[in-house]
């Protein structure tokens, strides 16, 4: 069964609901006999927080002090999200973070990879870490082709293409059809194009959309 994950990798609870996927897909492996073998496959799709960011990027601080109200809005917020990371194994290394990127090149990226049967899920992981962790500006296309790189894919090629416009249009429009296709938050996880499973929710709440899609598809 295929899960289409909605997510942009600069938002923390994208990356947190990564974490609690993986652990209801540990939970659906060690399920009933009747599920052993259903396999499940993630494709990850666009959709960006901040579509109108310049393509530099612009100061993280300012940011959100803008956007969430205020230094001690923000600092609540990070607080929380910390928390709820450590639970996931998880440390946000928020002070490390001076960009807030545009991120239509790490969504090119991993297009470009998942077309060509790459891991995009491990691109994923590393994009998240980078970020997050590392505090790398993954609006940058060199930053991005080291990334890549790392997971064995061309990078040279693949900082070209993104400082062409290869898959530009594309992944602008893809981002149009989620939001037509009412997806106006992330993380939002879509099985089989019909159900649908918004934010980073508890394993056991994935584990029971798994099975109602693996029973629907039987009937």
């Amino acid at each position: 069964m295929r899960i289409a994950i909605y997510a942009d990798f600069v938002c923390p609870w994208c990356y947190i609901g990564k974490r609690r996927l993986e652990r209801a897909e540990a939970l659906w492996r060690g399920a009933a006999d009747r599920l052993k073998g259903v396999n499940l496959e993630r494709l990850w799709r666009p959709f960006q927080l901040n579509p109108t960011m310049p393509a530099e990027g612009m100061e993280r601080d300012a940011y959100l002090n803008w956007k969430l109200g205020g230094p001690e809005r923000v600092a609540f917020i990070h607080d929380r999200l910390a928390k709820e990371g450590a639970a996931e194994g998880l440390r946000f290394a928020f002070d490390r973070i001076a960009r807030m990127p545009n991120t239509l090149a790490a969504h090119r990226l991993v297009d470009w990879a998942q077309r060509r049967g790459a891991n995009g899920d491990a691109l994923a992981e590393a994009l998240f870490a980078a970020y997050f962790a590392e505090g790398r500006d993954i609006g940058d296309p060199g930053e991005l082709a080291a990334l890549a790189s790392d997971q064995g894919l061309p990078g040279p090629e693949i900082e070209s293409y993104l400082r062409g416009a290869g898959g530009l249009e594309a992944m602008r429009e893809a981002d149009v059809q989620a939001r037509a296709r009412g997806v106006n938050a992330v993380p939002c996880y879509v099985m089989g194009d019909s159900y649908a499973l918004s934010g980073a929710q508890p394993p056991e709440v994935f584990l029971r959309m798994f099975e109602f899609a693996h029973d629907k598809s039987a009937d």
